[in-house]
């Protein structure tokens, strides 16, 4: 798993290692039960603060993403699908409104909008 971090994204640091992890998880780069490196190694890895990547990492947890075990460290949980799919409909819903937002300062109608998801689709089969 290959993490790399932004200083200039305005996003914190703690939640690029989140997305990362979470897009390793969703791609099956990691599968459940992989065990994820160490908090402390993690840390050195990328540079950082290890209170940064235990915040990533309680984050995840808390998600549902990954499960740690005292002494023996952290592993991805087995695969929820269905919180996989909230998680992806939430970011498409977010790609849906800035779609809107350009739609509407393009004056590109919903007709419009909706023919290029229909051609979009038809090419996918």
């Amino acid at each position: 798993m290959n993490i790399i971090l932004s200083n200039s994204s305005g996003v914190p640091i703690f939640e690029q290692i989140e997305k990362a992890i979470k897009e390793a998880i969703f791609s099956n780069e990691l599968k459940e039960e992989d065990m994820l490196p160490s908090v402390r190694s993690l840390a050195n890895e990328l540079k950082i603060s290890f209170l940064t990547v235990k915040r990533a990492y309680d984050e995840l947890e808390q998600q549902g993403f990954i499960k740690t075990i005292q002494g023996k460290g952290s592993f991805v949980a087995p695969k929820n699908l269905e919180l996989i799919k909230e998680e992806k409909l939430k970011e498409i819903q977010d790609y849906i409104e800035k779609i809107y937002n350009v739609s509407k300062i393009a004056n590109i109608s919903e007709d419009e909008i909706k023919e290029l998801f229909r051609i979009i689709f038809e090419e996918e089969i």
